[in-house]
């Protein structure tokens, strides 16, 4: 690999025959990224309940939900999904965006996938006219809270998340949009 390992990587809004390929790439992503530190009883039961064509393709028609995909060369490397919902107790905003999701296939981490992919969600943001976006991260993926870190955000509370049968904590982080 050369010394620029960063690519041409373009962002595209969804369509509903995304459907399958968000499914699959969602899966696989999350599988990635979860597979080594969760139990596979309960990561399969994650997977099969929430990841399918047609789980995607309700969420893709849900007006207060938005995936965008990126792709380099014809081939998708990521995606993330940001949402218009209430935010979690303890996130003050007149106008918050949440993201929802943001995965960077395996391959791809390190090549500038993630940082076009939350430029974009900070272009979203502004567009729509929010003043702050939220998000939530297990507190057990340091790459992710390091990631979200150099990019601006702070912790400003915890919220459960059952995943299994084990009870895990989400980090709530918070930046502003200017």
């Amino acid at each position: 690999m050369t010394a620029n390992n960063h690519f041409n990587i373009n962002i595209r809004p969804t369509t509903l025959q995304d459907n399958e390929l968000l499914a699959a790439i969602g899966a696989e992503t999350f599988y990635d990224s979860y597979a080594a530190d969760t139990s596979p009883k309960d990561l399969d039961k994650y997977l099969s309940a929430s990841f399918g064509p047609e789980k995607q393709a309700a969420e893709l028609t849900d007006p207060q939900s938005r995936f965008f995909i990126a792709d380099s060369g014809g081939q998708v490397v990521g995606f993330v999904k940001v949402t218009f919902r209430d935010a979690p107790e303890g996130v003050i905003a007149q106008k918050p965006l949440g993201i929802a999701e943001l995965y960077t296939r395996k391959p791809w981490i390190g090549r500038g996938v993630g940082p076009r992919l939350m430029m974009w969600c900070l272009a979203e943001a502004r567009a729509a006219g929010c003043d702050l976006i939220w998000l939530t991260v297990w507190e057990k993926n340091p790459r992710a809270i390091r990631f979200y870190t150099k990019w601006g955000f702070s912790e400003v509370g915890t919220e459960a998340f059952l995943f299994g049968e084990e009870l895990q904590r989400d980090l709530v982080m918070v930046r502003s949009v200017l």
